[in-house]
Formats: structure tokens, C-alpha cells, sequence
């Protein structure tokens, strides 16, 4: 098997940086299940097609993490909460 790779963008990074470490262990396995299989999230449609959003828990809270993927490579756009999650994603 191949390994993956995975991509952050800066949007991605910026939003992660801000998170408490317990945050960012649930985000890391959310990361980990998204290699394993890509089309865990929500396939999303017009504006975002091509996008997939899965939603996690983590530490209580709904959060939702933005990326695509072809067979080689994750690209990981965004992660946060609801609020605002796709006007951001959309810049």
C-alpha cells in the first residue's frame, strides 16, 4: 500500500494553531480516519463541489473538518465549529 500524503492549507493551519492540545488529538484522529477512508465526510455540492466535510466530536462540541483527496494525497482546508465554518471555506 501507498502512503498518504497529507496537505494542510494555511487556513487549515491558522484554525488548528488556535485549538487547545485536547482539541487537536481529536482533530489528529479525525485526520487519521479521513486517510483510512476519504469518504467518511459529506460530499458537498454547487459552490463547494468536490469538498468533503466530516463532522466530529471533539471534547463536546460539533466540529467540522473541510478537504479533498484523490487516491495519493488529503488536502485538509479547514477545520472548526458551525459557526461561519462555510462563508469561511468559501474564501
Amino acid at each position: 500500500m501507498t502512503d498518504i500524503v497529507v496537505l494542510q492549507t494555511n487556513a487549515f493551519l491558522r484554525a488548528y494553531k488556535k485549538l487547545h492540545n485536547n482539541q487537536k488529538d481529536a482533530i489528529d484522529q479525525a485526520v487519521t480516519d479521513i486517510v483510512l477512508n476519504p469518504v467518511i465526510g459529506e460530499q458537498k455540492k454547487g459552490d463547494l463541489a468536490g469538498i468533503y466535510v466530516h463532522k466530529f466530536k471533539c471534547v463536546g462540541q460539533l466540529f467540522l473538518l473541510a478537504y479533498e483527496f484523490d487516491p495519493a494525497t488529503r488536502t485538509l482546508l479547514l477545520v472548526g465549529t458551525h459557526e461561519n465554518f462555510y462563508r469561511n471555506l468559501k474564501h
